[in-house]
């Protein structure tokens, strides 16, 4: 059997190469950082996503080596492939980011701005996508949808008001569970998540629609307003467990175990799915065996808290001395003293003119 051949790409100047049949995002995640577009509703791990978000919007401004013309419109990254030859702009590219802002602001039309209050302050990708693309006002004048809160089970609650109809959840129950009893119901302004005839969601694995959603329409019942994500400490762990693979990423404050997740990696994507006993009913810390802290992206306000650093993890080592050329660090230092800026016989007031530093200087003469 051949093996899948490489092609060649640049995005924002920088080239890779990957196999056949890889999808501009996937490239763009190989390389990382900011080249990655942000992606809302694509989730590599669940079959159809993609595609409705819009926020992976890119420039194809070479097609491919056998056809360099650009493509006449900005494309999908999660749902275009790569070409030979393919020359793509994401940050770099000025239409990239207006159309990106105006799709941000088309997702807060009706999304509610109550950040303060909801459980996903802190780990939500639309609430950093606001501070990167977003608006300071809103242009919309009529009134914004609204839905009443519904229970999807005793564990699981829809506030179907914050939903940007990313699918992804759907998906999750359609490929991850034996039955799925919720999906899109009405069409266009109208169209909401929703169980038919409004049953419960008791699949074992179901609860894993809440790692997936990419903002605060699914949440944890047993966790709503217990506590803040950058109050509490992230650690890997594990359980022998018959249904799942058992690892997950407890948050902890003290002893206390607030609530459980699945552990995701740096795009926000599950690693591994978990059942509904390790995330919902084992909230011990006797029932798991600590792995240690999770490593969490620096720029995450999770991250804030420094919490890595007080939970056994090597600090590091280097002194002041060592990183700043051999200087002690002055840490008591009279500035007035030094730069004899505190003389009491001189009345700056006075000058009919702009003071100097000579002005403060002992007289010379």
């Amino acid at each position: 059997m051949s093996e899948q051949p490489l092609f060649k790409l640049t995005i924002d100047n920088i080239s890779i190469e990957v196999p056949a049949g890889t999808t501009i995002l996937n490239a763009a995640r190989k390389i990382g950082g900011e080249v990655a577009p942000p992606a809302m509703c694509y989730y590599s791990k669940l079959e159809g996503s993609g595609g409705k978000c819009r926020t992976c919007l890119v420039e194809v401004s070479k097609g491919s080596e056998k056809d360099p013309r650009p493509m006449p419109k900005l494309v999908a990254s999660c749902r275009t492939t790569v070409m030979d030859g393919m020359e793509v702009k994401n940050i770099t590219s000025n239409k990239v980011m207006d159309a990106r802002n105006g799709v941000v602001e088309f997702l807060l039309i009706n999304h509610p701005l109550d950040c303060p209050i909801c459980d996903q302050a802190g780990e939500c990708h639309l609430q950093d996508l606001s501070y990167e693309h977003g608006k300071a006002g809103t242009r919309y004048e009529f009134q914004r949808r609204t839905f009443k809160k519904h229970d999807l089970g005793d564990k699981i609650q829809l506030h179907m008001t914050r939903c940007i109809l990313c699918y992804r959840c759907v998906f999750t129950a359609d490929q991850l569970t034996n039955k799925r009893e919720h999906g899109i119901l009405d069409r266009g302004d109208h169209a909401e998540i929703a169980t038919f005839i409004e049953k419960n969601l008791d699949n074992d694995f179901i609860g894993n629609v809440i790692d997936v959603c990419p903002v605060g329409a699914l949440t944890d019942k047993t966790f709503r307003f217990k506590n803040r994500v950058w109050f509490l400490k992230p650690m890997d762990a594990h359980r022998d467990c018959p249904t799942c693979s058992g690892k997950v990423t407890l948050w902890n404050r003290g002893d206390e175990v607030f609530r459980v997740t699945a552990r995701k990696d740096e795009w926000g994507e599950v690693e591994e799915w978990i059942c509904n006993t390790c995330r919902f009913d084992t909230k011990k810390t006797s029932d798991w065996t600590i792995e240690g802290p999770r490593l969490i992206d620096r720029h995450s306000v999770i991250s804030q808290g420094h919490y890595a650093g007080s939970v056994g993890t090597n600090k590091p080592t280097e002194t002041f001395e060592a990183v700043h050329g051999g200087r002690k660090p002055k840490l008591l230092m009279d500035i007035h003293t030094v730069s004899d800026v505190n003389r009491p016989d001189i009345t700056l007031s006075m000058l009919e003119r702009p003071a100097h530093t000579t002005d403060f200087k002992p007289n010379q003469d």
